[in-house]
């Protein structure tokens, strides 16, 4: 087999993200998180997954297929953001508060999940707010009270919503949690462009990397902000918040093509896609930052964690699957024993 064609065949096999301390990165048929605790050791869980997509071959179908994964990839982020901080021992930190002990002897230990789902629906009304309703207002205040903007309404809206955008990155980007999760971010994408050129996972040839790819959802999401101000010109101004209920309807055929154009732009590098992938990759200037050697080691243990099948002779430093328990004795000294063995493979 040829080199092209080597490395073409491992285009997309596996994609992930940052999180706590750490990064989680998933192939067709395994998942795994790796983060760096505490203590200074790596430790991993790995868990089969299976998309509905195999299961529904319509879901399968272009377009209708990026709708499904979109759905998967929010219920997949949420999920393991919140197991890496468990594994990085920063949930659980702080001791119960009387109120906390108070809501639970009173309302019972499902409030916390009560709470969350709460925070979940807060979190996206405040999104639909500041990337809805403050853009339409803006460019609606321009039409009624400046000059008629006409056909150009919708390309106003898109930016007030771009810039908007790209202000809530660079604020959040000063947060110092936030700065460690995007040098994760920057080491995944490294860690994924090394095993995709099928060179040897190894801290040198990872650093070596460009941390800017063009199947991030950073990218991902500037295509979604590009491609609804083109389907917001097809929806008349003049009919007031009905306007923001009929993009709402029109997300989910734009979040299925944005997916197609990064499935595509990933796969084939010439001038359209280039041009067309360049305002996501600029922004990745912000959601991306170079990484250190510890922060690559946890990129590479999560990629060869999640393919470990084309890795047989890695050995998982610590790993934890569902419905195994173990003693935290144990556990550290497996830690301990297993990382040991890790660092001498990434050598």
């Amino acid at each position: 087999m040829s080199k092209n064609k080597f490395t073409d065949c491992r285009l997309g096999t596996v994609g992930g993200q940052a999180v706590m301390e750490g990064v989680m990165m998933k192939s067709r048929s395994d998942m795994a998180v790796a983060v760096r605790n505490g203590k200074g050791n790596i430790v991993v869980r790995t868990r089969k997954v299976t998309s509905v997509r195999e299961k529904f071959k319509p879901f399968g179908w272009p377009v209708i297929r990026g709708i499904v994964n979109f759905i998967e990839m929010l219920i997949l982020s949420y999920s393991t953001l919140t197991v890496s901080m468990e594994m990085a021992g920063l949930d659980g930190v702080e001791a119960e508060s009387k109120f906390d002990k108070w809501l639970e002897k009173h309302l019972g230990k499902h409030i916390l999940t009560i709470v969350g789902v709460i925070g979940g629906v807060l979190g996206v009304a405040l999104a639909l707010l500041l990337f809805m309703f403050v853009p339409y207002w803006l460019a609606k205040l321009i039409n009624d009270h400046l000059f008629a903007l006409g056909w150009a309404f919708s390309l106003v809206e898109g930016l007030f919503k771009i810039c908007l955008f790209i202000s809530y990155l660079a604020l959040v980007s000063l947060m110092p949690d936030i700065k460690r999760l995007f040098r994760y971010h920057g080491a995944e994408h490294k860690s994924i462009f090394c095993y995709e050129k099928g060179l040897e996972l190894n801290v040198e040839n990872v650093r070596a990397q460009k941390r800017f790819h063009p199947r991030c959802g950073t990218s991902f999401i500037f295509v979604l902000l590009a491609l609804s101000i083109i389907a917001g010109s097809f929806i008349p101004s003049d009919i007031g918040y009905l306007r923001i209920l009929l993009k709402l309807a029109v997300l989910f055929p734009v979040v299925g093509l944005g997916y197609e154009f990064i499935r595509y732009a990933g796969k084939h590098e010439n001038i359209v896609t280039r041009v067309l992938s360049a305002p996501g990759l600029w922004m990745q200037r912000i959601t991306t930052k170079e990484p250190d050697d510890s922060m690559i080691e946890v990129a590479i243990v999560s990629v060869k964690s999640a393919l470990h099948s084309e890795f047989p002779e890695f050995e998982i430093p610590y790993e934890e699957k569902a419905g195994e328990t173990k003693s935290a004795e144990n556990a550290d000294t497996e830690e301990k024993e297993q990382n040991g063995a890790a660092d001498d493979n990434d050598r």
